[in-house]
């Protein structure tokens, strides 16, 4: 009887022995053991045999320290190795993860069905006649069904099954021991011989390698667990020092014993049952126990990461729901559906394979979070088990290299699955509600990005634009915030500023919510850029105590871009403030948009020069920049001026020549000899630029008290263009930035 609702998660109710231990030792133990380890000491010999047993387990164990490192610093929930993956690097790759991890727990129920069901068969009768094709199915389906009758029913019955299971398993190997005791002792093959493994060393290690991948089935429990912090990583890290002690000693037996030679250990086969004391009375059972042992493994923690995956959003919501017992019923029959329907592929051993590398690669991820939680040194890790993150990258790079080993194209096309999952999560905008590492990492590394840009302090060469935009409502003002981010290229930073005036003295002002809506505003437009929401009592004084708290270290805004106001009271009062930015070292440009440009006419930008010293250079260099950008491709740029004498003409043009050669600006000039001073310029301007697109214009400094009549001033010179922008060079490197 399945609860209609969604439940939490289940009752904790086992501990670190029968919830964690039995069920990973038991998949360490299991069928390779007795089916590939006589066939490895046969074809390599002792000391190669026990050099393979130690390079896999400590791939198996420095991943067990980096499971444990991270069970330790979170609270376990439900999904095992999922929920960890999921918590510390992200949902996206959690679920990247999490899938595969699903499908190889499910179809891994399937293979160990048929493997129990041919070594079943191996007591078929001869007067019996042939076996027939589909009997192996057959009985394979109907254990599966047994299977996943017992685990949706009881969890706490198919984990006490094992212990007779165990029980099994360690009289299969005592077993061994007395008939290695009793059949006299012969000396060991020390050298490889390749017999039945003409491939080599790493063909051996790749087939005995899936021997020691065991040791996650009892994570997979960690829904379950009454203590999952303290069970997970001492029943983990005990069942991987219990296997790497059997997986020692029974080289060592299979090599000395006299019952069998080099060459019989080298033929595939259980050669236990020629060795072990009362042979296949004692090895078979053993054998169904480690099959049998490893399937429940498989059919009690595939449904709890689909019970997980589900709860996260990333599977349907009545995956996630529980009986009354606590058991994940409807995920644990559902996994039994997709195990069952696998029978029918019959031959699966190309996808045991591909399975196989999937579990490796949940074991990069599994060391890569351990790395980066602790390189990154958030402080929230706080691990009870410490693991330097040199060795868990060790672990990493292990398991890469023995995917590689098994088989490069599986692994090559077990990445792409996962990257493709990676992708699509992605995609899907997840939301999540708890924190993960990369925000940790990205911290550490803009920290040291800081740090080495305050040792190696900017000059012109590395000079780019960090603005800081005051467009009030960005939303209304999207074409000021673009054009920011035209003049930005990527190259560097862009916040958008909006100042709310008001008193936080006097009362709570939403400034979550402005600034949420301003962020919802430019991501709309497709734009890149921070938002920040500022209250303030004076607008002049705000805008300049903004100007200079903004930023960090060498990322302090250096340039402070405002849009055209509709009063020009207010245009005075953004010349005060472009007075005290420059004294604090801060450009300023000023915008007036208006936007006339006609579908398939050239786009123009005239720039009025008045010498490198007097803006020139930033004018250029965001002119520069502007044609940068894919909508101003192909833009004409001309850089203009005024000469009052032929020389005056001659020196001009001669300087911009030099100039866009040593700068390596793609312009035209032209200098204009107007020998009539008494001509307005603003009057040769108007007729040279009425239809340039953008006109770029220096801002000269008004004396103060005179900031009313130069306002005025730049409204008559705005009056004849397009759109205008005005450009104050304050910073450091003013007059040096090309």
């Amino acid at each position: 009887m399945t609860d209609t609702s969604p439940a939490g998660e289940p009752a904790r109710k086992f501990g670190t022995f029968l919830g964690v231990y039995t069920p990973s030792v038991l998949t360490i133990l299991g069928l390779i053991m007795y089916l590939r380890f006589g066939w490895v000491v046969g074809n390599v010999g002792l000391p190669m045999t026990l050099l393979i047993v130690l390079l896999a387990t400590s791939i198996t164990a420095i991943t067990a320290l980096s499971a444990s490192a991270v069970a330790t610093n979170m609270r376990v929930g439900v999904g095992g190795e999922y929920f960890m993956i999921s918590r510390s690097l992200g949902l996206e790759l959690g679920g990247a993860i999490g899938i595969p991890l699903f499908l190889c727990r499910t179809l891994s129920i399937t293979f160990y069905c048929f493997g129990l069901a041919e070594s079943i068969l191996a007591f078929w009768p001869a007067s019996w006649g042939e076996i027939p094709a589909a009997t192996t199915q057959i009985l394979a389906a109907v254990l599966i069904v047994i299977i996943i009758a017992i685990s949706g029913k009881s969890a706490e019955l198919a984990l006490k099954l094992q212990v007779p299971i165990m029980i099994a398993v360690g009289l299969s190997v005592l077993a061994l021991v007395i008939g290695v005791a009793t059949g006299g002792i012969q000396s060991p093959e020390m050298r490889p011989t390749y017999r039945t493994a003409p491939a080599g060393f790493w063909y051996v290690f790749a087939v005995f390698f899936p021997a020691v991948t065991g040791f996650t089935a009892g994570i997979g429990m960690s829904g379950d667990l009454k203590d999952p912090r303290r069970s997970i990583p001492r029943g983990t890290l005990l069942a991987v020092m219990t296997g790497a002690l059997v997986y020692l000693s029974i080289p060592a037996l299979l090599a000395v014993t006299a019952r069998v030679s080099a060459v019989d250990l080298a033929e595939p086969g259980i050669i236990w049952v020629q060795i072990a004391f009362l042979g296949a009375w004692l090895v078979f059972p053993g054998v169904w126990g480690a099959i049998l042992s490893s399937a429940f493994g498989s059919a009690l923690g595939g449904p709890r990461v689909l019970q997980s995956l589900s709860s996260d959003g990333l599977a349907p919501a009545f995956l996630s729901r529980t009986s009354r017992s606590g058991q994940p019923t409807i995920a644990t029959w559902v996994s039994g559906a997709i195990a069952l329907t696998a029978v029918a592929l019959g031959g699966l051993n190309a996808v045991a394979q591909f399975v196989t590398i999937l579990f490796l690669t949940l074991y990069v991820t599994i060391n890569l979070s351990a790395a980066i939680e602790n390189l990154v040194g958030d402080p929230s890790f706080r691990p009870k088990i410490k693991v330097p993150w040199w060795l868990s990258l060790i672990g990493s790079f292990g398991a890469i290299a023995v995917m590689f080993l098994i088989s490069p194209l599986a692994c090559v096309a077990a990445i792409v699955l996962e990257l493709l999952l990676y992708s699509y999560l992605r995609r899907r905008a997840l939301r999540r509600e708890w924190g993960d590492v990369r925000a940790g990492m990205w911290i550490a590394v803009a920290r040291f990005a800081l740090m080495k840009l305050s040792e190696n302090r900017t000059d012109p060469r590395n000079w780019r634009p960090h603005i800081l935009l005051l467009a009030g409502d960005p939303g209304k003002r999207i074409n000021l915030v673009r054009l920011a981010s035209w003049f930005n290229q990527d190259r560097g930073i862009v916040t958008v500023c909006k100042l709310m005036a008001g008193d936080l003295r006097e009362g709570v002002i939403e400034i979550d919510r402005v600034r949420a809506e301003m962020e919802s505003e430019v991501g709309e437009a497709g734009l890149t850029a921070f938002c920040e929401a500022h209250v303030v009592q004076d607008f002049e004084a705000g805008v300049l105590g903004i100007a200079q708290a903004s930023g960090v270290g060498e990322l302090q805004p250096n340039t402070i871009m405002f849009g055209w106001p509709r009063r020009r009271e207010r245009l005075a009062s953004q010349l005060r403030i472009m007075r005290a930015l420059s004294n604090a070292g801060r450009s300023t440009v000023i915008s007036r948009i208006q936007w006339a440009h006609e579908p398939g006419q050239e786009k123009r930008i005239d720039l009025w020069w008045g010498g490198l010293q007097n803006n020139g250079d930033l004018m250029l260099l965001l002119a520069h920049l502007l044609r940068l950008n894919p909508e101003w491709t192909g833009a004409r740029l001309t850089i203009r001026s005024i000469a009052r004498s032929e020389v005056e003409r001659d020196s001009q043009a001669a300087g911009l020549s030099e100039l866009l050669t040593e700068t390596r600006i793609d312009a035209d000039t032209e200098v204009l000899f107007e020998p009539d001073a008494e001509r307005d310029v603003a009057e040769i301007m108007h007729t040279r630029s009425a239809l340039a697109d953008v006109v770029f214009l220096g801002l000269m400094m008004p004396p103060y008290g005179d900031e009313m009549p130069y306002a005025e001033r730049l409204e008559q010179l705005t009056a004849g263009f397009r759109t205008t922008i005005f450009v104050r060079n304050a910073g450091r490197f003013a007059g040096d930035l090309l």
